[in-house]
């Protein structure tokens, strides 16, 4: 899999519209991203686009929280609000919640209808939530490639009790080598799941919709803001607050 651009050089026209969004708001790149961290450059390589949203959108203050009270910390600053979508409990941060009941009202009056996939955690999770999604590909993945042969039973040990952080390390470096860990064992697992504390569910800018593939109702998201950001999860809508004239310079 290619390297991402480092971001630390602006290398390409999303790194130099992110260093004009942070210098905004007084950080720099270094701040939200250790040049030196290679999962926090990936995080930021696959699912940075919330850091170039519309002011109104609060940003998280690193690319990767590192545990359950930093990521309650971040939420209960951030603020959120609360709707209830076809019983689920959904929780945004309040701009993005605003501009999801505008798009999910201007669809019902088209006959449609914008509903959460996978009830509430189609929108806010917690760390913890984060840390279960992972270890539903990650188990899975290590069992899958023992059957292959593709690695032994004392290695999948090893990679068991790894810390969290490392366990994501080790995952991308056999990736580099075909073994990867999304659902269908085809791609990497950052295109099938964030790695624990790095969802853009956790800053609450992020809606899985069950109706991603009807052309009229990605139009009704984008008229309010929100756009598929993430690489080969089409279901995933990020919320930028931006028209769609504005993308290209962002």
């Amino acid at each position: 899999m290619p390297e991402p651009p480092n971001p630390v050089h602006g290398s390409s026209p999303f790194y130099a519209a992110l260093e004009r969004a942070l210098k905004s708001r007084g950080k720099a790149i270094e701040d939200i991203c250790p040049p030196d961290d290679q999962i926090a450059r990936r995080v930021l390589h696959d699912y940075g686009a919330m850091f170039v949203a519309h002011e109104a959108v609060v940003p998280p203050p690193r690319c990767v929280f590192a545990d359950e009270d930093a990521v309650t910390h971040f939420q209960k600053a951030a603020g959120r609000a609360t709707a209830t979508i076809v019983d689920a409990l959904i929780e945004l941060q309040p701009a993005a919640m605003t501009a999801l009941l505008r798009a999910r009202a201007a669809a019902r009056d088209e006959g449609l209808d914008i509903t959460p996939r996978d009830g509430a955690e189609a929108a806010r999770r917690s760390y913890a939530d984060t840390v279960r999604l992972w270890n539903s590909r990650f188990f899975p993945a290590l069992d899958h490639w023992i059957r292959a042969g593709r690695l032994t039973q004392p290695e999948t040990e090893t990679l068991r009790v790894l810390p969290t952080n490392q366990q994501v390390a080790a995952v991308l470096e056999l990736e580099q080598d075909g073994i990867f860990f999304s659902k269908d064992f085809s791609k990497s697992v950052l295109y099938s799941i964030a790695a624990p504390g790095t969802s853009q569910h956790v800053a609450m800018l992020a809606f899985d919709a069950n109706e991603f593939l009807d052309g009229r109702v990605r139009e009704m998201f984008a008229a309010n803001g929100w756009f598929q950001t993430v690489l080969s999860d089409l279901p995933h809508f990020t919320y930028l607050g931006l028209k769609k004239a504005e993308l290209p310079k962002r």
